[in-house]
């Protein structure tokens, strides 16, 4: 992720300095990682107690919320994720207080695809039954799971293949000038607004800034209709579209963008 911005230093620090847990000679200048424990309570994960303090939410706030082996967390405690990824902040109330913190993070969640760990893999067979694998992934509620953008499978890597062994792979550094190159043209474009990402879009935002071409609306349509997308999945299919197009440098959203974004979107 791109280095934070000074409002965004003093913005992480505040929050770090009511939890105890920042450097006192200096604001942070780093994004925050936060990966709590699949056994953490709905209070550390949102915050809480008699004087209410940040949760994890909002210890990862203009950061990365880790969660892994999701499907390992308790699913009522999850489902407290439902609002502030939609909000962006959460509000706590206690004893007549009332406390709101920010929480603008990136969720990302690992999990195996069954109990047994070997659905799908062609190194060992599974053991799961069907019950079992649907029961395993139901601990995630739909309404969360919409919520999600990005759903990728990744399949185990053979480390003696020939293609392994010859593959070119982009070294952290290219790959984060990309992403600041792409962020700096949503800097560009929403000055002038309220928000700052094409994350952060609203309704209005998206269909002001997600101008798709007469190709690319129409592949969404067939696509939002084979999917049986919710209106919210269509929103951020747009959304993670209008990214990829800006790191293509594309102004309008093309057919092949929302392609990739369409795949992104794959039910596990």
């Amino acid at each position: 992720m791109p280095a934070p911005s000074v409002e965004e230093s003093i913005e992480i620090t505040k929050i770090q300095s009511i939890k105890g847990i920042f450097d006192k000679c200096k604001i942070a200048n780093e994004r925050p990682f936060r990966s709590p424990h699949h056994s953490i309570t709905m209070t550390g994960l949102i915050g809480g107690g008699q004087y209410p303090m940040p949760g994890e939410i909002s210890l990862a706030h203009l950061g990365v919320l880790f969660l892994d082996e999701i499907l390992e967390f308790d699913s009522s405690v999850l489902d407290t994720l439902r609002i502030p990824l939609e909000n962006k902040q959460i509000t706590i109330t206690r004893n007549e207080m009332s406390v709101v913190y920010p929480s603008s993070f990136i969720l990302i969640g690992s999990t195996n695809p069954c109990p047994c760990g070997y659905y799908g893999s062609k190194e060992k067979e599974c053991k799961c039954t069907e019950s079992q694998i649907k029961r395993y992934m139901n601990r995630i509620s739909g309404p969360l799971m919409d919520r999600i953008d990005l759903r990728v499978i990744v399949n185990n890597i053979d480390y003696s293949s020939k293609e392994f062994k010859d593959e070119k792979c982009e070294s952290s550094k290219t790959i984060k000038a990309r992403v600041e190159s792409a962020r700096k043209v949503q800097t560009k474009r929403y000055m002038d607004y309220s928000f700052n990402t094409n994350g952060e879009l609203d309704e209005k935002g998206i269909k002001d800034f997600c101008v798709l071409s007469r190709d690319a609306e129409s592949i969404l349509n067939r696509g939002a209709e084979r999917l049986n997308l919710s209106m919210r999945a269509y929103s951020k299919i747009k959304k993670v579209a209008r990214t990829i197009a800006d790191i293509d440098g594309d102004i309008v959203i093309q057919k092949k963008h929302v392609l990739e974004a369409l795949q992104y979107r794959k039910e596990l």
